[in-house]
């Protein structure tokens, strides 16, 4: 099959950095993939195949004629099977594309989040009615993902399903901390600056820790409109001393693995796979009780699972994380990624959805 990859562009998120992975075991597979970024971007992307930037301006994300025709040029050259969309405006972008120039290859959405935290206003809610109306099937990365987006949109319910984000075996290289060298334990966290992932909440938390357990450094790896007003913060709260930020780093699983733990008290999420690389790397997890996150943090089983703005709670969670005992936990999430989660397997999930698309 040829298959198109619609990524926003070549970044170090989630997102583009799972499809990529996904392209590249597609591809072993015996499949040809087209990963297409949108808007201009410079980040190498763990994918070895043909990648296409149409070098769109962002400030067009809404209408963009031009770019729509040039895609539809691309498909008419290259005749995929499949399209599929992993972000929000890529999904707008392939939809309006479809209908104005009339290609008839089936679009493929990837929700990875919880839509209904976002869409929140009656046009934006009638815009994706109509968007999710001309997709032809519908992934969602968690059980909790698929509930949410069928409750809002209905008319996803019989064409949905869900396929996890999977992550690929990763031998740790030794890396060496920015900062914090002389602590005794370290705390990661690997996400944008974003409002989803509750920084002002991490510092907060970490706070409370520190209160308690003064030798302990914070390793933040992530770039977004938000670091600035965190760096602050961190000064405002006498942090500074004890969090080094890394800005986006190409290689985060090697700090996981270095790392004694990974936090993630985000206040939005789909299933993050820094979660599922913690797990792999045998780090322990403690992380806010949203998404699709208690499909596989498991309270004392697989991690440490904290309901949401609790932060007195995930302080005591992190201690446990660190000083406790926690082989078996650390076992038992090593043993669900590796049987569930790994991208071999969950590349092969969606080369059956797509066959079974292919006109």
């Amino acid at each position: 099959m040829i298959i198109f990859q619609l990524i926003q562009k070549f970044q170090l998120r989630g997102a583009e950095m799972f499809a990529a992975q996904l392209s590249q075991h597609l591809e072993a597979s015996g499949n040809q993939v087209f990963l297409v970024s949108l808007f201009p971007g410079t980040v190498e992307l763990p994918f070895s195949g043909v990648k296409i930037s149409l070098n769109r301006p962002i400030d067009k994300r809404f209408f963009d004629y031009q770019g729509w025709k040039e895609l539809s040029e691309l498909i008419a050259k290259h005749n995929p099977d499949v399209i599929q969309c992993n972000a929000g405006d890529t999904l707008k972008f392939a939809v309006l594309s479809k209908k104005i120039f009339k290609w008839k290859q089936p679009i493929v959405a990837r929700n990875a989040s919880m839509v209904s935290l976002y869409i929140n206003n009656p046009i934006t809610k009638a815009i994706n009615h109509w968007l999710y109306r001309n997709v032809d099937f519908v992934i969602s990365v968690s059980e909790n993902s698929k509930k949410d987006l069928n409750t809002i949109f209905p008319e996803t319910i019989a064409k949905s399903t869900v396929i996890p984000v999977g992550i690929d075996p990763h031998e740790c290289k030794a890396v060496v901390w920015r900062g914090g060298a002389d602590a005794q334990k370290h705390i990661i966290h690997v996400g944008g600056f974003s409002f989803e992932k509750n920084h002002e909440g991490l510092l907060s938390i970490f706070k409370k820790f520190v209160e308690k357990r003064p030798n302990v450094h914070l390793h933040l790896l992530g770039e977004g409109p938000k670091r600035a007003a965190i760096e602050q913060l961190a000064v405002n709260l006498k942090l500074n001393d004890k969090m080094t930020f890394y800005g986006w780093v190409s290689n985060p699983m090697d700090y996981i693995c270095k790392a004694d733990v990974l936090v993630l008290p985000s206040i939005i999420e789909g299933l993050p796979g820094v979660i599922l690389e913690a797990m792999i790397s045998k780090k322990p997890v403690v992380a806010y009780n949203v998404g699709g996150i208690s499909e596989v943090v498991q309270l004392g089983v697989t991690g440490y699972l904290v309901e949401k703005n609790e932060e007195s709670n995930f302080a005591e969670a992190l201690e446990k994380a660190i000083y406790q005992d926690n082989e078996k936990l650390i076992q038992n999430a090593y043993d669900l990624v590796s049987q569930k989660y790994n991208n071999i397997i969950i590349a092969q999930q969606f080369d059956r959805i797509y066959h079974q698309l292919k006109r």
